[in-house]
C-alpha cells in the first residue's frame, strides 16, 4: 500500500546530510509542502552559517573572540548556547561546551566534512585502555549564562563556547517547531531525528552499524526523537595515534570508553542528542543506565549490540516507511 503524500527535500550541511519529509498542510495558512521545505532548508543554511566554529566570521567566533564579560548576541545564538548550557547541566558537564581549546589540539581545528574517517577496527587495535569518561571539576561552564531578556551572553573572558555538539540536535528541534501545520513530518539532520505531525504515521527508524554495512537495529517510532553519536564518521590518524571528537572533559583527549556507538531516544533531538553522548561517554556499564528510561542502542568494541530500556521490550511488525 503506497503511503500519503510526502514532499522530500535532500541537501548537505552541518557536515553531512540533511533529509526533509513533509505531508500534506492541516493548518489554515500552512505553506505547500514544497515551499516549506525550501523556507527551512534556508532557515538551517543561516543557523549553520552563524553558529560554525570553522568560520572566524561567524557570530559564534565573533562572541568567542570578544574580550568582554558581556556580549549582546543574535536570538540564533542565545538559544544555541542555551542549548549547549542545557546539555551540560543535564550531564553534569560529562557534555561540555568549552572544550574548543582540546578539541583543537585533538586534530579538529578545521571542518572534516569532506575528508574519509579512518577505519575504526584499526583505530580500536592500538587505542588506550579504555575507562569511562568524566567530568571535569575546573570547567568554567557554570559560569556562562544566557540572558533572554536582553540577549547577553555572560561568560568568564577567554573562555569559548562551542554549539556543535549540540546544534544539529536544535537545529532539527527548530524545524520540527515549523512543521507542527502538517499531518506528518520527518526531519533528519545528519543522523538526529525529529518525527512527528498533527496526524503522524509510524516510521521505520534503521540505526546503521558502525564496524560494517549492516543495520545495528530498527524500531518503529510516530513520534519524538532519536540521536546517535559515535566515532565512525569523524575518526582520524595523528602522530600519536588515532583521534576523533568525542572528548573526554576529565583528560581532554579523545575517549576511549568501550563503547563505539550510541543512540538514544528522546521527546527533542537535543535531549536525545545529549544523551547519546552521555551514553558514549559513560561507557557500557553507564551508557545502559543513561539509556534506561527513554531507550537506546549501544554497540561496544567488539560490535556486540545491546538494547536499553524500553527497546529491550518486543515490538509489532515493522512500521510503512524508512526514515533514516
Amino acid at each position: 500500500m503506497n503511503p500519503p503524500f510526502e514532499h522530500e527535500r535532500r541537501f548537505k550541511l552541518f557536515g553531512s546530510h540533511v533529509r526533509l519529509l513533509i505531508g500534506e498542510p492541516v493548518a489554515s495558512g500552512a505553506l505547500a509542502p514544497e515551499a516549506m521545505a525550501i523556507q527551512i532548508e534556508f532557515f538551517l543554511r543561516v543557523l549553520h552559517r552563524d553558529l560554525t566554529r570553522f568560520d572566524p566570521g561567524s557570530e559564534l567566533s565573533g562572541m568567542n573572540a570578544d574580550k568582554r564579560p558581556h556580549v549582546l548576541v543574535s536570538p540564533t545564538l542565545a538559544a544555541a548556547t542555551q542549548a549547549a548550557l542545557w546539555a551540560a547541566k543535564r550531564s553534569d558537564g560529562l557534555v561540555d561546551p568549552t572544550l574548543i581549546r582540546e578539541i583543537e589540539a585533538a586534530g579538529y581545528a578545521h571542518s572534516r566534512a569532506d575528508l574519509a574517517a579512518e577505519p575504526i577496527a584499526d583505530a580500536l587495535e592500538v587505542a588506550p585502555e579504555r575507562r569511562p569518561a568524566s567530568p571535569w571539576p575546573g570547567s568554567r561552564w557554570r559560569e556562562i549564562s544566557v540572558n533572554t531578556h536582553t540577549g547577553v551572553v555572560a561568560r568568564p573572558p577567554g573562555v569559548r563556547i562551542d554549539t556543535g555538539g549540540t546544534g544539529k540536535g536544535l537545529a532539527a528541534d527548530l524545524a520540527a517547531e515549523r512543521l507542527t501545520g502538517y499531518a506528518k513530518f520527518c526531519v533528519d539532520a545528519g543522523g538526529d531525528l525529529r518525527i512527528g505531525g498533527a496526524r503522524p504515521a509510524e516510521r521505520l527508524v534503521r540505526i546503521d552499524h558502525p564496524l560494517d554495512e549492516g543495520s545495528a537495529h530498527e524500531f518503529p517510532l510516530a513520534a519524538g526523537a532519536v540521536a546517535t553519536s559515535g566515532i565512525k564518521t569523524r575518526l582520524w590518524r595523528t602522530p600519536g595515534g588515532y583521534s576523533h571528537h568525542l572528548l573526554d572533559p576529565s583528560t581532554g583527549r579523545p575517549a576511549w570508553t568501550g563503547v563505539i556507538q550510541a543512540t538514544s531516544l528522546g521527546s527533542t533531538a537535543l535531549e536525545a542528542e545529549t544523551l547519546a553522548k552521555m551514553a558514549f561517554l559513560s561507557g557500557p556499564e553507564g551508557a545502559r543506565d543513561v539509556l534506561s528510561e527513554r531507550g537506546g542502542v549501544i554497540v561496544l568494541d567488539d560490535g556486540t549490540i545491546e538494547l536499553a530500556g524500553p527497546l529491550r521490550e518486543p515490538t509489532a511488525e515493522p512500521a510503512r516507511e524508512m526514515a533514516a
